[in-house]
Formats: structure tokens, C-alpha cells, sequence
């Protein structure tokens, strides 16, 4: 990039030359005080050293910096070249579910049957199916449970039937890799699932771990919620206080079978991991069947997959949050799982087809509807767990600039991750980063982080309260670039047109590979 000359405010000819060579530059501030091209040359000098780090050697960086009331282009490296943007993404597949779900859309999960009860008898099988909540929780099933008991439903004399033929059978997205998918940030995608707490990572169980009585004792071990579709394996055992804790928690593939090894050190606290679960319709099914159990309703056959029959008549219904309540969880905690679920939402409701496909679609019909140049960029899934996704800086500005001016926006922007503030359902994945600076509490943005990726994307008000969208997207680095991203952040949120402020340098004193991006995701708990 070309840096522009230094002005003076002094003659007229001087200061036209420089506005026209900023406004080639697409650099031009419209803030009052100095001249234009003065400041957004402090700007751009300033964000060109950050992008010199060393840490780009040999990598690429997109970095576009726009007014967010105007569109204005203030920063422009690389702008329009495709990069991989990892949970980013999810900007495309949010925005896309406010507008053709609607923020008051909610999911549904049902109870149905076609024969009929006779003395408290269900002579035939019962349908549970799924619409597609990725919010239902144990407590949910629970619930359903108790109204087929109310109904003075006793007995089931057929099947548990789990339904999930809302969404296709297509359960993980296009370029997974296979070794992803026993954590819970790779769950399988179905229409009958279920979460076990209010993180909401459907299609995942949690095993608590605790040490054994004695040295050398097996590790105890707890699934929540209690079900009978995981079957752990254990070989785990209690080792000396304060040894190392190496328990390991992996789910073998293409079964429900969990091996739990490693050594628990005599002193630990309890041990939560989360697992993924092969077909979870099954698995929301069993707990269906406990639930009912618990209410004295007794199943006298076997749970198996199949499609409702047609004509089959409700008995129980459950309700999730809203689709605008979900973008909190959503985006907050990057959950794929919610964005995928969207996706073949969109499908459904737009396409009747719930594949990824065809709500891929209806998200690039949105994109293209407001503005983004959808032939530059390409989308294989809704959460940015695909090694496919290809975005560019800019494309991400326009959904960033285009949400503005949507009913639904001030639910999903106070929905975004917001630097600094340490609540995780405040500051999300962005929580411990830009701590005690501008940014904090200021800047409103999407992480993304997979190994060699990482991004930032989002609003930020400059000292000045001049509000600006930005984008950062790295790729193929060695080192994390990460301290730079937030320098980056800083630096726009200490901005003034005024009196433009010293340049902010990266943390050197943090690591250069923090939790999340040692474990190759945004989605690690301990983070």
C-alpha cells in the first residue's frame, strides 16, 4: 500500500491534491478539526506498522476499516482477497436467521401418536420428534414427560419412535475433519437432540470425573444427564496429590462407546469434559424414556429411528427461546452447533429442504440481497468449522454495515462477544482480551480461530465516538498473530481525529498461543 504524503492546511492547492489522493486511497475521515487526509494518513501509517509484524512473514492478512454511518472505506489491506475465516462466518449464518426465521421464531419439539389410549394405555408406538432445538435440555424432555402422564397416559404397548427427518441425515458439515468429532464443538447436527446445560452444546453429554478413595483407585465417573446410549469404558485411576492430571475423555468413531484413561491426582475438584454423541436423536429419545419412567409411564418397547406417520395426532409439545433469545448463546459462546442448526432451518422453512445446501443458499440469497458480492466468496457451512469457507474482509464489512439498518439489529449486536468484560455471557470469547483498555467494553466483535486461523470482525467507537466496522481475517501464519488483532482493536478505539494518540504496539508479554488457539478453536470451556 502507497502511504500518503504528509500535508499542511496551508495552500488550498496543497490540500486538494492530498484529498484527492486519499479519496483514491478510499482514506478520507469525515471528522472536523485537521485536515482529512492528515488524520487518516496517522490512521493508516499506524495500522500498516502493526501489519508489518513479523509475525505475517511468509502469511496472509485482509484488514478493511469503514465508517459505520457512512460506509466510507478508512483502511483497506487486502481487502478483497478471499481468506478462511473460521467462526466469522457466523456473522453470515446470524444475520441471515434474523432475517428469514425472524428474531421471534421459535423450535419445537413434539410428542405425537395415530392409535388410540384405552384405560391409560397407548395401544401403538410413540413419535418423538424433533424440529430442531438445539436449546432442549433435559429438564425439556422432563416437561413433555409430564403432560403425556397428565393425559393419564400409563403405558406404551409399542415403540419409543425418534423422529428426526425434519433435517436430512447428513450429520457433519462438508471438510470436518474426522478428528474433531469427539469434542462438543463438532457435534452431529440432527433435528431430535439434546443439551446438557445452558451452554447449549446439543448433541454433546458431560463426564464428571472424580478422584478415587486411594492412590491407584479407578477415577469415579458421572454422565449428565444420565443416560443409557454412552457406554464408558474406564481406566482412569487416582494418583498421588499433586501429580499431573492426564485424564483423557474421547469417544470412539462411528460408536457411542467413551474410553476415559490417564491418572486424577488424589487432591483434584471435579472434572467436567463434554462428549459428542453418535445419533442423538437415540440419545434424546433415551432420556425421553427415563423421563417418562420417572412419571410412571412405562414403555413396553424398544426405541428406534423412524418417520412420524402422517395424520398423527399431538399429544405433547415443547417450545424453545426465541431465535433472537438464542443469538446470545449463540454468538456469545461461538456454538457451531447453533449455527448449523439454523442453516437447515433456513432450509426448511425457505426451500422446504433442511440440508445444508439449501440454507447455504438462502444465507448467500440474504448476503447478496444487502449488498455483498456474493460471486467473490464462498460458504460451506454456517459456523466456519469448514476448511471451504472463503471471505473477504469487505464482504464482511457489508453484512457488518447492513445489519445496522435491520428492526432486529440492537438484539443481535448486544448479542456479539464485547472485549474486556469478563461475564462469558457478556464478554463471550472476548472476555479476556483487550482487558483494561479502549476497547473494553467498546468494541463489539466475532472472534474466529482454527490452527493457522484467526479473526476479528466487528464495531468499535473511536475516542471521538465515531463509530467504525472493521474486519481482520490471518491465515497461515506459524505464530499467532492474535496480539496484533487486538492492537488493532485498540488502536481504533483510542483513535481521535483531533489529536491522534501514540501508536499502540502489541502485547509482547502475552503468549503467543493462548488456550483457545492451542486446542485449534474458539470453542474451548477453559478459555
Amino acid at each position: 500500500m502507497t502511504l500518503l504524503p504528509r500535508v499542511v492546511a496551508t495552500p488550498r492547492a496543497v490540500v486538494a491534491v492530498a484529498a484527492a489522493l486519499a479519496a483514491t486511497a478510499g482514506l478520507l475521515s469525515q471528522s472536523a478539526g485537521a485536515p482529512a487526509a492528515v488524520q487518516a494518513t496517522g490512521l493508516q501509517q499506524q495500522l500498516d506498522t502493526l501489519l508489518t509484524d513479523a509475525r505475517f512473514t511468509g502469511s496472509q492478512v485482509g484488514l478493511m476499516v469503514r465508517d459505520a454511518t457512512t460506509g466510507e472505506t478508512l483502511y483497506d489491506r487486502n481487502g478483497s482477497t478471499r481468506l478462511l475465516p473460521a467462526s466469522s462466518t457466523k456473522l453470515f449464518s446470524s444475520t441471515a436467521a434474523m432475517h428469514t426465521l425472524g428474531a421471534g421464531f421459535r423450535f419445537h419439539t413434539d410428542v405425537l401418536a395415530t392409535a388410540p389410549v384405552r384405560n391409560g394405555k397407548l395401544r401403538g408406538n410413540l413419535y418423538l420428534k424433533g424440529y430442531g432445538d438445539p436449546t432442549a435440555l433435559e429438564s425439556d424432555y422432563v416437561a413433555l414427560a409430564k403432560q403425556i402422564a397428565t393425559s393419564g397416559v400409563r403405558r406404551i404397548d409399542g415403540d419409543l419412535i425418534a423422529d428426526d427427518t425434519y433435517f436430512d441425515k447428513v450429520r457433519l458439515g462438508d471438510s470436518w475433519a474426522w478428528d474433531d468429532e469427539p469434542f462438543y464443538y463438532s457435534a452431529q447436527i440432527s433435528a431430535l437432540t439434546l443439551a446438557p446445560n445452558t451452554d447449549y452444546d446439543s448433541g454433546t453429554a458431560i463426564v464428571e470425573s472424580l478422584p478415587g478413595a486411594t492412590v491407584g483407585a479407578p477415577v469415579k465417573l458421572k454422565l449428565v444427564p444420565a443416560n443409557g446410549v454412552l457406554k464408558l469404558v474406564n481406566t482412569a485411576t487416582t494418583g498421588a496429590a499433586g501429580s499431573s492430571n492426564t485424564l483423557s475423555i474421547e469417544r470412539d468413531h462411528g460408536t457411542n462407546i467413551v474410553r476415559v484413561t490417564g491418572s486424577v491426582p488424589a487432591d483434584d475438584t471435579l472434572g467436567q469434559e463434554w462428549v459428542t454423541v453418535w445419533e442423538p436423536a437415540t440419545y434424546a429419545a433415551d432420556v425421553f424414556r427415563r423421563a417418562l419412567a420417572a412419571e410412571g409411564v412405562r414403555v413396553d418397547g424398544h426405541i428406534r429411528a423412524a418417520a412420524t406417520p402422517p395424520g398423527a395426532r399431538q399429544l405433547a409439545r415443547d417450545e424453545s427461546m426465541t431465535v433472537g433469545e438464542l443469538m446470545n448463546p449463540f454468538l456469545k459462546l461461538s456454538n457451531n452447533m447453533h449455527a448449523e442448526t439454523l442453516v437447515k432451518a433456513m432450509g426448511v422453512v425457505v426451500k422446504a429442504n433442511g440440508s445444508w445446501s439449501a440454507g447455504l443458499g438462502v444465507i448467500t440469497d440474504y448476503a447478496k440481497s444487502v449488498g455483498v458480492d456474493t460471486s467473490t466468496i464462498r460458504l460451506s457451512d454456517g459456523s466456519g468449522l469448514s476448511r471451504k469457507v472463503n471471505v473477504t474482509a469487505k464482504s464482511v464489512t457489508d453484512i457488518l454495515l447492513a445489519a445496522q439498518k435491520e428492526p432486529w439489529f440492537q438484539q443481535w449486536y448486544d448479542a456479539l462477544p464485547i472485549a474486556g468484560n469478563p461475564d462469558p455471557f457478556t464478554g463471550g470469547t472476548l472476555r479476556s482480551r483487550m482487558v483494561n483498555t479502549s476497547a473494553a467494553n467498546n468494541l463489539h466483535g466475532k472472534t474466529g480461530s482454527l490452527t493457522g486461523v484467526t479473526a476479528l470482525s466487528g464495531y468499535v467507537s473511536t475516542k471521538d465516538g465515531r463509530k467504525l466496522v472493521f474486519s481482520m481475517i490471518s491465515n497461515n501464519y506459524l505464530v499467532s498473530p492474535r496480539a496484533v488483532e487486538d492492537a488493532v482493536g485498540v488502536t481504533l478505539a483510542s483513535w481521535s481525529d483531533q489529536a491522534p494518540v501514540a501508536a499502540i504496539k502489541p502485547d509482547t508479554g502475552r503468549s503467543a498461543q493462548t488456550v483457545e488457539e492451542a486446542c485449534g478453536t474458539d470453542w474451548v470451556k477453559a478459555c
